[in-house]
């Protein structure tokens, strides 16, 4: 899973390599089985905090949340 600063970065540099911008990094909908992979709202702003610091702005995804009904995504960071 990608929840670590190290993990995250070595994604957002491989997508790069590929051609691919990160766009959007997801905080979890809450959905039946999935609660193990949740990581909360503070622990995700801290990554999105470490990836701004080791990685030019461009290859920083925003993070964003699903709101059930709304018409786009919510930024949260």
């Amino acid at each position: 899973m990608n929840d670590s600063v190290a993990a995250l970065t070595h994604l957002s540099e491989a997508l790069f390599a590929a051609g691919v911008l990160p766009y959007y990094l997801h905080l979890l909908d809450h959905v039946q089985g999935a609660a193990h992979f949740d990581v909360n709202e503070e622990v995700a702003r801290q990554l999105l905090l470490g990836l701004n610091s080791r990685l030019p702005g461009y290859l920083v995804p925003r993070l964003v949340r699903e709101v059930p009904g709304a018409p786009g995504k919510e930024l949260v960071a």
